[in-house]
């Protein structure tokens, strides 16, 4: 008897530990009809509090969150809790959305996760350069007649492109750098984005038309080949690490940013992060200084000699073997920890908002927002949801 309680006691905590992880909308709907302008984000919010575990209730594994199963207009996405854990799944039926009018499967285009006008211009634009990689690429070398600011139509002058380099191309100066906030390193340099060009002639040097001029275009601005297909079936979904990091910029030329406003963290692929992955937005908690706090008497701390144990040295051997005692060892922190002077108290950080992350480069990502209760700001942090 024993055992079955304890069985049916761990049967008990399980349900609700998958139920407090799934947690469906008060006014869920038992099922849905998809239609043109949906996106995977807004179908889960019509039945999960938390959208990103959109993987868990479609019962997705690894590989499928990857390279998920495309969801048309006109499908039927059913709640099924026969199991007494809910699911989602789809009913292949043709539904009639109007009067008279059917979604055919021939017409149908797979809706995305995202709106993905808000982020198509982030796919290739910024560009994160590293190791001087801007100073290589192909340059703006004279306009027509002797222009200064090369506008849409101008004719351009490249100092040299190849015939198999590709005709579409996006103009690129070298911006500011992106410095961590808690380390001061320099993450990368961001190359900002000018407008596109299309080259008519190829040589030395290369003949172009600029297409389009988002910022004023200059003689030694660069080129970057623009890529063929840019991805756009992100699936949101939890990081399996406890990421910890912070928001380094705000793009738009805003101060503070809101819901589809893009941002960048001082995190990447080496730290964890993936397309998709999603994050909770934190304001920042302030460190301020105790107006109360006393501090200790000089002749009430400890002098004791400290254990070898808490001496910070490290130590090395010479070429004979010998070893070398290194004292004054740099202190190593932990991603976003705060190393406080006495007195100090840093306030707890609060949740405002979610944001996916739609690309990576080794320690930098951007990141789209997707909900937010209040402003959100340069130096908020982000961690694991």
């Amino acid at each position: 008897m024993t055992r079955i309680i304890t069985l049916l006691v761990f049967c008990c905590v399980s349900l609700n530990s998958y139920a407090d992880e799934l947690q469906l909308q008060k006014d869920h709907p038992e099922r849905y009809v998809v239609v043109k302008g949906d996106t995977l984000w807004s179908i889960s919010g019509k039945f999960l509090k938390n959208p990103w575990l959109w993987p868990k209730i479609w019962n997705m594994n690894r590989a499928e969150i990857k390279n998920p199963h495309w969801i048309y207009p006109g499908d039927v996405v059913v709640l099924d809790t026969t199991s007494g854990q809910p699911k989602l799944r789809l009913l292949h039926e043709k539904v009639t959305l109007q009067p008279g009018v059917v979604i055919e499967p021939l017409e149908k285009k797979p809706i995305l996760s995202i709106a993905p006008n808000v982020i198509t211009p982030f796919l290739s634009q910024p560009l994160l350069i590293e190791n001087g990689q801007l100073d290589k690429a192909p340059r703006i070398i004279a306009g027509q007649d002797d222009r200064v600011v090369l506008s849409p139509g101008t004719r351009i002058y490249v100092n040299e492109l190849a015939q198999n380099q590709g005709a579409n191309w996006f103009v690129y100066r070298l911006g500011d750098p992106l410095i961590d906030p808690d380390t001061n390193k320099t993450l990368g340099t961001e190359a900002v984005y000018l407008g596109d060009a299309k080259i008519t002639k190829f040589g030395t040097p290369a003949t172009a038309d600029i297409i389009r001029a988002k910022e004023e275009i200059f003689i030694k601005d660069r080129l970057i080949s623009a890529p063929d297909s840019l991805q756009t079936n992100f699936v949101p979904h939890a990081p399996d690490l406890n990421i910890v990091g912070r928001i380094i910029k705000v793009y738009g030329g805003i101060a503070e940013a809101g819901p589809n406003s893009v941002v960048s963290l001082n995190r990447g692929s080496l730290d964890g992060l993936e397309v998709g992955h999603v994050l909770a937005i934190n304001r920042y908690g302030r460190v301020i200084k105790d107006s109360e706090y006393i501090a200790p008497k000089a002749d009430s701390i400890k002098t004791e000699k400290p254990k070898l144990s808490e001496l910070n040295f490290d130590v090395s051997h010479d070429k004979d073997g010998k070893p070398i005692v290194n004292f004054a060892k740099d202190k190593q922190t932990a991603p976003g920890e705060v190393i406080l002077d006495p007195g100090q108290v840093k306030l707890p950080d609060e949740r405002i908002g979610l944001l996916m992350v739609f690309k990576t480069f080794d320690h930098v990502s951007y990141g789209l927002i997707m909900e937010a209760t209040e402003s959100v700001h340069t130096l908020d942090s982000v961690i694991k949801p």
